[in-house]
């Protein structure tokens, strides 16, 4: 990742790079998922369709570090595959819309 500094997920927009932990671009943003009210950050929806296919969600405790040109997360690109696919959840977790849903 280049050296850009830390940013809030506030400013995170759809489109920006994916990294795994092992180095490799594994995706794109395709939303963030926040409790606006609350100000609870829950995680990324990932387009992995550069590599393994379809849409993964990426908890907010899997997110390492928030960069403007990249979301570095915990996960290998080896295990991408396996993360969940995205879906309707209970509780905090619902889509944040200032700006990134279209």
């Amino acid at each position: 990742m280049a050296g850009d500094s830390p940013i809030s997920y506030l400013a995170l927009k759809p489109g920006t790079d994916v990294v795994s932990a092992d180095g490799q671009r594994v995706g794109t943003v395709q939303r963030v998922l926040a409790d606006d009210r609350a100000h609870i950050f829950g995680g990324i929806v990932i387009d992995t369709r550069l590599g393994p296919g379809g849409l993964r969600f990426v908890d907010a405790g899997e997110v390492v570090e928030i960069r403007e040109d990249a979301v570095l997360i915990a996960a290998s690109a080896a295990q991408v595959a396996a993360l969940p696919k995205p879906g309707r959840t209970r509780g905090t977790h619902a889509p944040r819309t200032r700006g990134l849903m279209d």
